[in-house]
């Protein structure tokens, strides 16, 4: 029993007032109730993404028992609060407590009120159980109809045993093992189901058939290609500046460069714009990564390039840009990581998926750090896209050092090769092998004013000895003696602290030049030379993907400028060395620069490079001749070697086209390179299919005891001793350098150009 007193009235009182807060709270509940319910139905209902299988119901968002255990958490809850509200109502029921008639603060709490409210809660809770009740039996019809329809569905998401998909059914192991270990597969929707590896294989990927009951439309529709744009060329390079980026000291170097040349570059960009006429020429869409800039390839050259160390990189992306850009195309330029992938359209993840959308690029210009880069991070899409990429190599990359299997097996392999490219996608600083196609660079032009001034200013018996390294000079001093009896001898050996021993007391070093000052000082001199290496004798060679001996310290001076402008010596021959310094010293020479390697040089090379070259079309039929029973040859009237025949048909989308063709058989021990060279001619490897027969033995007067298909880069060949003819198996080996005593080359030979090797007389 309670007793009365007046403490005991307020509180009670005091309990009473509580209710209109408690309303408040009640309504919360309600309010939130009504929210959750929403939310879990209408997430059974909104689960599935786009892209989801149909039949997928995403346990995460429904979590079943979890929904309807809250629910009726929820109800418990609110019974609960009934059962304290009716235990106040009896306190106050049988306290006798009666609020005075004039009493308005207490008439509006009265006892019913508060018993209307408890019936609201018991209304509220009940529906809260009721609700529970009807989002049980959804469940549990949602669950039973993910059953049927799974099991309905089943057969369709196991891998099928379809001839054309024979990797489908390893792909899909291979995927229940390890799709957790990208994290780019669950970007594409897969999430450890059969259907979702199957949708991934089919869709993303090409290992598996489309499944029947997906949707084809947007798998099917390719994205329309883009109406055809004539490229124009440009003479205001503005925007090429502005594209090239800033922030590096190599990007400040090259883009001093371009803007150097710029006169040059419009000068020669309207000769070659005549030279061409009304030819249409498609712009490409390009976009140039140049790898060994990046942070992750380490971009050891930025901070020595203002000082002079390693520019010819830099002159030869720059002077490319230029081109590029000149000629019309449109392009992209990047010199980071971050940046390749955003263009590309690489998936979020370690780089194991294909890209998110085609390829925007007609062409990719990149380095072998480029290369490695997109390799990494464009997974299957790299084999698909690698026709498209040009890369820029500086010593090259010849055919046995390329192809992977057989570099593997017979030695070749390199830090460097091993990519299975065409070889023609190679692109060299010089033409160091007719295997690659030359890419080359500019030298600035000199007006009749500038030439003069540099006739005046040359100082008598002056040399220039170019070799920044100091490894270059060792094992020299004999020559260098020699040298420095008839003229001042000049050096640009970089050292850091004391002078490096290889270099003689007598050689006036100046030390790393920027690239101005350099040639200031080479305009002074009365000649230049530099020691010849080769991968034989020489740790800077060792590892570069060739194995060509240099028999000079530049064979493409030597080869296509000679005398009186190059002169070619034995440095070990004291007699023949002091002779060739005492006949240039006698000599005037006016200042001379191939065709190719000026501005419109340049661009009439990447020019018909862009236009013609076309790595990404399906191989043709067998040309003729390979095993046909007419052959497109005939033998030349003076039977050394064979010629294509004038009644021959041309090769639709053969570059350069075939009318260009001679072929001899090399001497033993001769590389096609040479063999060709010997007759004013340069080999071309894409001519090797046409000769790649037994027809072609037979037509050059050699009968074939046997005949026999092997993968060997000195193929087609005739061994010796005996007749026996061998035949290329693997077009990606067909090489033209390379040699060996055992065998006689089938080489093809072509015309080329005054001035400009890389491309034959009708290849504009």
């Amino acid at each position: 029993m309670i007793t009365v007193n007046p403490d005991g009235k307020i509180m009670v009182r005091r309990c009473l007032v509580t209710l209109r807060p408690f309303r408040l709270f009640v309504l919360g509940i309600g309010f939130f109730t009504v929210c959750f319910l929403m939310t879990s139905l209408g997430g059974q209902f909104s689960a599935r993404r786009l892209g989801d299988s149909p039949f997928t119901i995403r346990t995460e968002v429904l979590g079943g028992p979890e929904s309807r255990g809250v629910l009726r958490k929820m109800s418990d809850l609110l019974e609960l609060m009934v059962k304290r509200m009716d235990t106040l109502a009896r306190l106050e029921n049988s306290s006798g407590l009666h609020p005075e008639a004039g009493d308005p603060h207490a008439a509006a709490h009265r006892l019913p009120s508060g018993a209307g409210l408890m019936e609201r809660i018991q209304a509220i809770a009940q529906n809260v159980s009721d609700i529970a009740v009807k989002v049980d039996q959804i469940l549990r019809h949602s669950l039973l109809l993910h059953s049927k329809v799974s099991e309905g569905r089943r057969d369709q998401c196991e891998a099928p045993s379809d001839p054309k998909f024979p990797d489908c059914s390893g792909k899909v192991e291979w995927m229940r093992s390890r799709w957790t270990s990208d994290p780019c597969y669950a970007f594409f929707g897969v999430d450890g189901t059969e259907c979702s590896f199957l949708i991934y294989l089919s869709e993303v990927e090409w290992f598996c058939p489309p499944l029947p009951w997906r949707n084809q439309t947007a798998a099917q529709t390719a994205p329309k290609p883009l109406p055809r744009v004539q490229a124009v060329f440009r003479s205001n390079l503005s925007h090429l500046l502005e594209l090239m980026g800033s922030g590096k000291e190599s990007l400040i170097f090259m883009k001093k460069r371009t803007k150097r040349l710029t006169a040059q570059w419009a000068t020669a960009a309207q000769r070659l714009a005549q030279k061409l006429g009304d030819v249409w020429r498609d712009q490409k869409q390009i976009l140039v990564h140049i790898g060994f800039l990046t942070e992750e390839s380490g971009d050891v050259f930025s901070p020595r390039v203002l000082k002079g160390g390693p520019l010819g990189e830099m002159v030869q992306w720059a002077d490319i840009l230029a081109a590029l850009y000149i000629l019309g195309h449109s392009l992209r330029v990047t010199v980071s990581l971050k940046e390749l992938q955003s263009n590309l359209g690489v998936p979020p993840g370690r780089g194991n998926c294909p890209l998110t959308m085609p390829l925007p690029f007609d062409l990719i210009y990149t380095d072998y750090h480029g290369l490695q880069q997109m390799k990494q991070h464009m997974g299957l899409s790299f084999r698909k896209y690698r026709c498209r990429i040009r890369v820029i190599d500086t010593f090259g990359t010849e055919p046995a050092y390329n192809h992977e299997e057989y570099a593997t097996l017979h030695g070749y392999r390199t830090n460097w090769g091993y990519w299975n490219l065409n070889p023609k996608q190679f692109m060299t600083m010089f033409p160091h092998t007719p295997d690659n196609s030359f890419m080359g660079f500019v030298s600035e032009e000199l007006n009749e004013t500038e030439k003069q001034l540099i006739k005046g200013s040359k100082a008598n018996n002056m040399a220039v000895v170019y070799g920044k390294e100091a490894s270059i000079w060792k094992g020299k001093e004999k020559f260098l003696g020699i040298l420095h009896k008839y003229m001042e001898v000049h050096g640009t050996v970089y050292y850091e602290s004391q002078r490096p021993p290889e270099v003689p007391a007598f050689v006036k070093n100046h030390g790393l030049l920027p690239q101005p000052e350099f040639q200031q000082l080479l305009r002074k001199a009365k000649s230049r030379f530099r020691p010849p290496h080769s991968s034989l004798n020489h740790e800077f060679f060792r590892g570069k993907p060739t194995s060509r001996e240099v028999f000079s310290q530049h064979p493409y001076a030597e080869n296509f400028i000679g005398k009186p402008y190059v002169w070619t010596v034995d440095y070990n021959n004291s007699e023949e060395f002091e002779a060739a310094i005492q006949a240039i010293m006698k000599t005037q020479v006016e200042p001379y620069l191939p065709y190719e390697y000026t501005c419109e040089g340049m661009l009439e090379r990447i020019q018909a490079y862009i236009q013609h070259q076309d790595f990404c079309a399906a191989p043709s039929p067998a040309p003729p001749g390979t095993r046909a029973s007419h052959s497109p040859f005939v033998l030349a009237p003076n039977a050394t070697h064979l010629e294509w025949a004038r009644n021959a048909s041309e090769v639709p989308g053969a570059w350069p086209p075939p009318h260009s063709l001679r072929a001899w058989l090399a001497a033993p021990g001769r590389a096609c390179t040479d063999a060709c060279l010997d007759h004013g001619l340069v080999c071309e490897p894409s001519f090797f299919p046409f000769l790649n027969s037994q027809e072609a033995f037979l037509q050059l007067q050699v009968p074939c005891d046997s005949t026999e298909w092997e993968m060997h880069h000195l193929y087609p060949a005739l061994a010796q001793p005996g007749q026996e003819c061998y035949l290329q198996k693997e077009p990606l080996l067909f090489s033209c350098a390379g040699s060996s005593t055992k065998y006689q080359r089938l080489c093809p030979c072509r015309d080329f150009r005054k001035g400009q090797v890389a491309l034959c007389r009708g290849c504009l």
